[in-house]
């Protein structure tokens, strides 16, 4: 039984009004965000056998502008553990997810919360839908905070006095872009970290697909304009954060994903189906460093001989056909190849996940008609996210939860994430990084995350704070199960050996 205690609305002490913009009607309050909520509901779960008693806050809390007004209103979930009596040891993991504009839905029920979605053991959506506990849930060794960044999930801009939202102009200017996005983001952590006494604590950032675009550039704001310095950041199936891998680096390291995808499809030759998924990869990558890059970088003065020997392996090493490789000139589109490797089935790939299998109007054509595998994630995501807030949370309200919100044209101009958290980790000894990554991942595939990893401190010096762990399944790798306690347990891991033992210090 759950024990609800609602905080109250705090009143805001700006001249703007409390309320944000509706979806329709304006007229009706329960479809407008109040700026400064919280509801309190406290649980139970048991994580790795153990019970743990925890309370969740959900609320929302303003964005404030250089005038103190506050112009946006972000919702989040805060999780608590019961019974700490030192913050200060603590760890606080703050979670963001990615886009841009999605909702922290994803890993918040069915990564690291206590609790998940009710899916099958591989990750395919059952009914009826909702969640359950969540048995490997870090929140026996850390608290955790979900973030919707603005226009995700129930996160929205606030109308000023007037009763006026700011232009489209501004909205960009202010909120959607890279350096907008953790500018703003920052300052509301901050906020929030004073609120909570959380400034002692050990802080670690996690972000999932764009969001790791978003945590790598708040590792040094937090750092550098907010002087709040982290442990760790996790990256969960990474954007390129601002490292370029163009031309026939881009080209030649889709080539691991797509021998993971057909080695998953038993698309390949019996002497590299009989290996085992973790033993057949590094032979690829090897031939990917190795050949594959020289190769395409000869461009059209290759020779025909060499030319031949590469076509031949990549097909080896694809499931493609020799004649489609050379058809492609060595670089096949992602796109192409989630269409071709199973065509003769009639059937095409997922991106995000290609296990996903998705059926098209003609089996001609050089792409798949939809992404088999968000269809298939929003039929559990949405009824779940939405039952759980309001049901379980207590958190009432006819505004819609945005999945996917309005962020639009989104400015990724002076992308240098990569680089702002290579600074902050030779500024902070402290700072460690972890990529995480699903080795059938089509739109940020793995081998790109190990890449990005390697060239973040081309110095080498600080390799050893960085690490990289695989999983058998996609984009968001928790959601087959054994990855679910494999991927928390990794995060469990980097967490406690991020910790600086008694009186060490931040120091080289």
């Amino acid at each position: 039984m759950k024990l609800v205690k609602t905080l109250g609305f705090i009143a805001l002490c700006t001249v703007n009004t409390a309320w944000a913009a509706t979806d329709s009607n304006k007229e009706n309050n329960n479809r407008r965000i109040e700026a400064d909520n919280t509801v309190v509901t406290e649980h139970k779960v048991k994580i790795l056998g153990e019970k743990i008693a925890y309370s969740t806050t959900t609320g929302t809390q303003p964005v404030w502008d250089e005038n103190g007004d506050a112009v946006a209103s972000l919702h989040y979930s805060y999780y608590q553990k019961k019974g700490v009596k030192n913050k200060a040891k603590r760890p606080l993991l703050i979670s963001f997810n990615g886009g841009p504009g999605s909702a922290s839905v994803w890993m918040h029920i069915a990564y690291t919360g206590p609790r998940v979605l009710n899916i099958d053991s591989e990750g395919y959506p059952v009914q009826p839908y909702g969640v359950q506990d969540n048995p490997f849930s870090v929140l026996d060794i850390a608290d955790i905070l979900y973030v919707n960044p603005v226009n995700t999930g129930f996160s929205r801009v606030l109308e000023n006095e007037k009763g006026e939202l700011p232009s489209k102009a501004k909205q960009k200017e202010m909120f959607f872009g890279v350096n907008a996005d953790v500018k703003y983001l920052a300052q509301w952590v901050n906020t929030f970290v004073s609120r909570h006494d959380r400034w002692l604590s050990p802080k670690f950032l996690i972000g999932e697909s764009y969001g790791t675009t978003r945590v790598s550039g708040l590792a040094l704001e937090l750092q550098n304009r907010q002087w709040m310095y982290l442990n760790g950041v996790v990256l969960v199936s990474p954007t390129d954060i601002g490292i370029k891998r163009d031309g026939p680096v881009k080209a030649a390291n889709r080539l691991p994903y797509f021998t993971a995808a057909a080695w998953y499809h038993k698309a390949l030759s019996n002497d590299l189906q009989q290996q085992d998924l973790e033993a057949l990869l590094p032979e690829v990558e090897s031939f990917t460093i190795n050949e594959l890059i020289p190769a395409i970088s000869k461009g059209g003065f290759i020779s025909a001989e060499e030319k031949q020997k590469v076509i031949k392996k990549m097909a080896h090493y694809s499931g493609l056909s020799e004649q489609f490789v050379a058809q492609n000139n060595l670089d096949i589109p992602a796109s192409f190849f989630w269409k071709e490797l199973l065509r003769d089935k009639g059937v095409t790939l997922g991106r995000l996940d290609s296990r996903y299998l998705g059926i098209d109007k003609r089996d001609a054509g050089e792409r798949p008609d939809y992404s088999a595998e968000l269809t298939s994630w929003l039929h559990s995501f949405t009824p779940a996210i939405n039952s759980y807030l309001r049901d379980e949370l207590n958190y009432k309200t006819d505004l819609k939860y945005n999945m996917f919100g309005p962020v639009h044209p989104w400015d990724r101009t002076k992308n240098k994430t990569g680089e702002n958290l290579r600074q902050a980790m030779a500024q902070n000894p402290y700072l460690n990084v972890m990529v995480q990554a699903g080795y059938y991942d089509g739109a940020t595939n793995y081998f790109d995350a190990k890449y990005t990893m390697w060239q973040l401190d081309p110095s080498g010096k600080m390799k050893d704070r960085m690490s990289f762990k695989g999983y058998r399944s996609g984009h968001m790798m928790y959601l087959r199960r054994a990855d679910l306690e494999s991927s928390n347990q990794d995060l469990r891991e980097f967490i406690e050996t991020a910790l600086p033992k008694k009186g060490e210090s931040a120091k080289y």
